[in-house]
């Protein structure tokens, strides 16, 4: 694959491991109040973040307050992403290395900071990001391709020299649309939408070694 002044990196399900964590919280929320969703559910909610989860949970008909849901998925999820979530295969030393050859590195990810920055920092990866953003730094979802044109213009370089990775299906979707370049990261949990992301992107990869 070429190299890339900059690269723009999901979190969840591209650079730790983590999307089980969320997956059973919402799920969790869901079937503690007896209330049905679809098969499409992780697709649905994985690229809206915890504040757009907490609203998409309030219209599928959860009797509490988005800022309560929200409150609640935070508190479920810190300890995971405090002690145990991982680095997928392969990250750290392609990180390290992708740094060393002068790219700018960042990440943005429908997570908060809350989570994003202990998780990051705990596996010692947290430095190596020129940026570090949640949406909700943008006021925006990943869905929305206004927000890799600003994130673009924050690096400092053309949206054109600009890679984003990705594992969920309407993420790309949303990138694509902004002219950026798109890389679909292989996931578990978006392994139904595996052929879908690959004739949204630009590039596809099963492993973070696949981008030296």
């Amino acid at each position: 694959m070429k190299k890339f002044k900059a690269y723009l990196f999901d979190l969840d399900g591209t650079l730790v491991d983590s999307m089980q964590t969320f997956v059973d919280i919402v799920v969790g929320l869901l079937d503690a109040n007896n209330i049905k969703y679809g098969k499409d559910l992780v697709k649905i909610i994985t690229p809206l973040g915890y504040k757009g989860v907490a609203e998409y949970l309030v219209k599928l008909g959860l009797k509490m307050r988005t800022d309560e849901i929200y409150d609640l998925m935070q508190e479920r999820a810190l300890f995971d992403y405090e002690n145990s979530i991982p680095a997928k295969p392969n990250v750290i030393s392609v990180l390290k290395e992708l740094k060393s050859q002068g790219v700018s590195l960042n990440v943005l990810t429908a997570s908060p900071h809350s989570l994003l920055d202990c998780c990051l920092k705990r596996i010692g990866i947290y430095d190596l990001f020129d940026n570090v953003w949640s949406c909700n730094d943008f006021g925006m979802t990943k869905t929305n391709p206004e927000i890799y044109v600003m994130s673009a213009q924050k690096i400092g370089v053309d949206i054109s020299e600009v890679l984003f990775l990705d594992d969920n299906l309407d993420a790309n979707k949303g990138a694509k649309k902004s002219g950026i370049n798109v890389c679909g990261v292989y996931d578990k949990s978006s392994e139904d939408y595996k052929k879908e992301i690959q004739q949204v992107a630009d590039f596809y990869i099963h492993d973070f070694t696949e981008l030296l």
